[in-house]
Parts: C-alpha cells; sequence; structure tokens
C-alpha cells in the first residue's frame, strides 16, 4: 500500500493492493465518521434491455447478505446511531454510512459485506421489485421531478444517459435474478471501487480494514463506449392534469473534466443559481410567473447539460417559455457577464462551497466522486481558487462554446398546448 497526501488538507489517497482506492480527510474536531463505497457503474452500463439493473442492484445490496439479514444490517448501524444509505446515477453508485468515531471498523464491516457479498435471494428481489415499481409510479406522481428525467430523454435521444436511471415499468417486470447477479459479477470489483472516509479517523487504520475485507482482485475498470449519440430533440412534452405545467429547458454543455467547467459554474450561479440570479429576478419577482424556477449544469465522461427550470401556471407557460429562452438570448447577444455578476456569483461559490463541507459526511461525498470521477481529490482551498481563477474572457469563451448556435430541447409536464412546442420565430 502507498498512501500519498493530497495537498494540505489533510487528504491522503491509497491504492491498495486488491486495486481499491482509498481517500480520507482528516477532520480530528469531529466525533463522527462518514464513510462511502465509490463503484464505477450506473445506468450508462446497462444493456437496453437491463435498464434500471444498476437502480435494482443498489437495493438489493442492503437486502441481506450471506452473515446477515436486511434487519440485522440496518441494526447494525442504527444501534450505534449511525444511518445509512445509498444512491444510482448515470456513471456510478454510492453506498455510505455515517456513526460515531469509535465505531468506524463497523461501518467498513457492514459496508464492505453488503457491497461485497450480497446474498440476493430471490424472495427478496421480488419484494424490492415491487417497490421500485412503487418508485416508479411515485415518480410520475411528481411532474416537477418527471419533466427532468423528459428533458434528459430528449436532450441525449437513444443514448443511455437519456434513459432513466430508475429503469422502465417493463424493464423491471422483466429484471432477472440472473441479470443482476451478473451486473453484480463484471462491475463490482475491486478496482472498480472507490472507498470515500472523512471524519475523525487514521487513513491507515481505513486502509488496513479495507484491504482485510476485500475480495480477490478480479481486473480493471470494465470498458465503457463513449459516444455523444445525435442531437437533442427540439422538444418532449407529457400531458396530464396538473396544477401547473412544469417546464425544463435544456442544452448540451462541458463533459466533466473540461477545463472550462468552473467558469460554466459562474454563468450558471448568475443565471439561475439563487434570488439575486437572472431567473429569479426576471421570472418570479418581476413577472410573478413562478414560484420555483432555477437553473443547473450536470457533466458526464463525454458531455454535459445545462439545464433552466420553472413550474407556472397552464396559461402563462407559453409566456415562461419565451422569458426563459430570452435570458439565454440575451447571454449570447451580450456574449458574457458584466464583471459585478462574475464577482458576486463567484463570491457565492466560494461561501456556498466552505458551507456545504461542514459535515463529514459532504466532506466524503465530495472525495468519493471526485477520485471516481476525476482522479483527482482537490482541498476546499484549491476548488476556491479554481473558482477565483475565473475571468471574463472565460466566461464569454463558455457563452460562445456552450450557448451560442447550441441546439435547445424543452421538457414540458401538465395540461399543455400544443403552440407550446411550436418553432420559435427567427
Amino acid at each position: 500500500m502507498t498512501s500519498t497526501p493530497s495537498g494540505s488538507g489533510g487528504i491522503t489517497r491509497s491504492r491498495l493492493g486488491s486495486g481499491i482506492e482509498v481517500v480520507t480527510e482528516r477532520m480530528s474536531q469531529l466525533r463522527s465518521v462518514a464513510v462511502g463505497f465509490w463503484v464505477g457503474t450506473g445506468a450508462r452500463d446497462e444493456a437496453d434491455a437491463e435498464s434500471g439493473a444498476s437502480h435494482f442492484l443498489e437495493h438489493l445490496l442492503f437486502k441481506g447478505t450471506a452473515r446477515r439479514s436486511a434487519l440485522e444490517v440496518a441494526a447494525a448501524v442504527e444501534s450505534v446511531g449511525g444511518s445509512m444509505n445509498a444512491f444510482t446515477t448515470h456513471e456510478y453508485t454510492a453506498f455510505y454510512v455515517r456513526v460515531p468515531d469509535d465505531h468506524l471498523a463497523l461501518a467498513l464491516d457492514v459496508l464492505s459485506d453488503v457491497v461485497w457479498s450480497p446474498a440476493l435471494r430471490p424472495d427478496e428481489l421480488e419484494a424490492e421489485r415491487q417497490v421500485i415499481l412503487e418508485e416508479i409510479r411515485m415518480r410520475d406522481d411528481t411532474p416537477d421531478d418527471l419533466v427532468h428525467e423528459l428533458l434528459a430523454e430528449g436532450l441525449f435521444p437513444g443514448h443511455r444517459l437519456g434513459r432513466p436511471v430508475i429503469g422502465t415499468p417493463e424493464s423491471i417486470r422483466a429484471m432477472s435474478r440472473d441479470q443482476v447477479r451478473a451486473l453484480h459479477d463484471v462491475h463490482y470489483r475491486p478496482a472498480n471501487v472507490v472507498v470515500a472516509a472523512a471524519g475523525n479517523l487514521s487513513h491507515d487504520a481505513v486502509a488496513e480494514v479495507v484491504e482485510r475485507l476485500a475480495p480477490e482482485p478480479s481486473g480493471g475498470r470494465p470498458r465503457r463506449d463513449l459516444d455523444p449519440g445525435v442531437g437533442p430533440e427540439p422538444w418532449v412534452l407529457r400531458r396530464q392534469p396538473t396544477e401547473q405545467v412544469h417546464l425544463a429547458l435544456g442544452l448540451r454543455a462541458l463533459r466533466h473534466d473540461d477545463p472550462d467547467r468552473f467558469a460554466l459554474s459562474v454563468l450558471n450561479q448568475a443565471l439561475g443559481g439563487g434570488m439575486s440570479s437572472r431567473l429569479f429576478q426576471e421570472v418570479r419577482e418581476r413577472r410573478g410567473l413562478a414560484y420555483s424556477v432555477y437553473s443547473y449544469r450536470a457533466s458526464y465522461l463525454e458531455t454535459g447539460a445545462l439545464v433552466l427550470y420553472a413550474g407556472t401556471a397552464p396559461e402563462r407557460a407559453s409566456e415562461t417559455v419565451e422569458v426563459l429562452h430570452g435570458e439565454l438570448d440575451r447571454l449570447v447577444a451580450a456574449g458574457g457577464l458584466p464583471q459585478v455578476e462574475i464577482d458576486d456569483a463567484k463570491g457565492n461559490l466560494r461561501g456556498s462551497l466552505a458551507l456545504s463541507l461542514e459535515t463529514s459526511t459532504s466532506r466524503m461525498h465530495r472525495l468519493g466522486r471526485a477520485v471516481l470521477v476525476e482522479d483527482r481529490a482537490r482541498t476546499l482551498d484549491e476548488l476556491a481558487a479554481e473558482i477565483d481563477a475565473v475571468t471574463a474572457d472565460d466566461v464569454a469563451r463558455v457563452v460562445d462554446r456552450v450557448l451560442r448556435d447550441a441546439p435547445r430541447c424543452l421538457a414540458a409536464v401538465g395540461p399543455v398546448d400544443d403552440d407550446l412546442a411550436a418553432p420559435r420565430a427567427a
């Protein structure tokens, strides 16, 4: 095992003999520790007929192991005051536990047991199948969530990034135990896992337990096909009887390691990142079109997305769509942002970053994703420096790269009129 300090913020990394990467951040002022197993597989790694398998497997890993029943898994963590959870994305799956610092070994034991040795018992699979079908129904009853999945479908048509992480009712009903087991066998291998931990801990102690409980090495990371696919569709509509029309306007943006991603974060913050943003001021404060309005950016291995959202009354949906387009057009026409907005956005990002990293869980999440996706764990000071370094020229370049002449996709859920998807006037 080789341990490598990373920066000056107490971050240490090791590549273990098993192939697992371990990254920790010591926070000696705390009395908690958060540990996560980050697996480099997600919805984009599934065959078309297996849509939702990664998320299905995430559920099943908490249903029991050869050593523990589902109740025993939960009780082991909760009996010491801890908590555990998991989530699946298009590109990775994470399982994590937070416990008092004197129960670190227990957290590592439970997570190792869950990740490496799931039982995948047939009766538990059938029970969880019904749970996931209910989760899909809940998503369909939550239009402000559903609209973002529809937008992904329109931004990445026919591409795995456009499929819902949760799967479809048809794929979940047809999912077999063999399919789920095969996904685990291929992707849940040591070289495809990053173990991240933050809190009052010793890096060497974490690494020792992780390595002792790890399975034998079994090859490197599975290969991924990186294909941006065809261009976006102009619109995707879902008509259903809701009180509001939920709107998401998106365009493709920057991949996760693009050098301009920090400038895009500054642009996004000014556009729709808070109450002082352009979208909030124009859509909510000046026009009263929406209660909820914001923008965000997403990034993947080969591409990304910039998304604007608003929920509004059906009779005001067309006006709201035009305002969303108009804010993008205004950025393109100006070729960037004035310095005062850039400075305000940078200050907000720096401050929000500092406030968001005050717990062991948030630090663990930052480390796990950074090492798994970017193969680099920046300290808070390093991240703040990247934000500080963004200039007006950088923002102008991002506007030109991302916004200018880029096809836009509109997704809408609700009592939608046909004219909402009509082509915009040139």
